[in-house]
């Protein structure tokens, strides 16, 4: 009687598992399906078209990407196409909870963080956010109370986001996190962190890292070039004065 209860626990162990790796199974199949059926529908859903645009310097294939304010993964994401058309993997950093979820589920070949990207000189454990959607900022970002108030006030109009909220997210240096992952060539940096672009490149080491290709919503454009300038050359202003591509310079020339 005894052997037998043994042997029936065991049996239903057994069952337990199988049903769970089907379970996963059949996840992993709805998921394959769902991220097919996105790329098939629009596999290029950069704001703007910056992921037309950029391609005439980064037209190959197997790259590797770092995407700063990445979102949900897809929405006005600059890196969705390289990584399911051209073969690219990467890193995404997102400090919004739900948005870093949505984005480790749609982007299946990349490693996702839940993080905001600070300076080399801060010194917190986590720092504080603004919840605005696509427009979600650090607090104080945008140089003053008035600007970081008319930012939100703008993003819940054009958003349609029935409030906003403060949240406090993990602060990590980006080179930290490309310590971490051991990463040994970057392609491009895709930074997208509504004014507080010149504090993230404070905290990447431009001779352990230099990505071949940035590309940056500069909202702040003299703190941005009085830190990269001495790595980089400006080679292209791809919308109004806003978003801007710059090259790689090694030992004073471009790749």
């Amino acid at each position: 009687m005894y052997h037998k209860n043994i042997n029936s626990s065991n049996n239903s162990e057994i069952r337990v598992n199988n049903m769970k790796q089907l379970e996963d199974k059949i996840k992993k199949i709805k998921r394959l399906q769902e991220i097919k059926k996105i790329v098939t529908t629009n596999s290029r859903p950069s704001f703007h078209n910056l992921d037309r645009k950029i391609e005439k310097y980064l037209n190959y294939d197997n790259g590797f990407f770092i995407e700063a304010g990445a979102n949900n993964g897809y929405t006005q994401s600059n890196t969705f196409y390289y990584e399911y058309k051209r073969n690219w993997k990467g890193i995404l950093i997102e400090p919004v909870l739900h948005n870093y979820k949505m984005c480790e589920y749609l982007r299946i070949n990349s490693k996702v963080y839940n993080c905001a990207l600070v300076s080399s000189s801060y010194q917190e454990k986590s720092i504080k956010m603004r919840y605005a959607g696509l427009m979600t900022i650090v607090d104080g970002a945008l140089k003053s109370k008035k600007n970081d108030d008319f930012q939100i006030q703008k993003a819940l109009k054009y958003e349609n986001i029935e409030k906003s909220f403060d949240f406090e997210v993990e602060a990590r240096t980006l080179n930290s996190i490309l310590d971490e992952c051991n990463v040994q060539k970057i392609d491009l940096l895709s930074l997208d962190v509504e004014g507080y672009e010149a504090q993230v490149l404070d905290g990447l080491d431009f001779n352990k890292y230099r990505p071949k290709f940035i590309l940056i919503e500069a909202r702040f454009k003299e703190e941005i070039e009085k830190i990269i300038l001495p790595y980089y050359k400006l080679i292209e202003v791809l919308t109004n004065n806003w978003d801007h591509l710059y090259a790689a310079k090694w030992n004073g020339k471009l790749p």
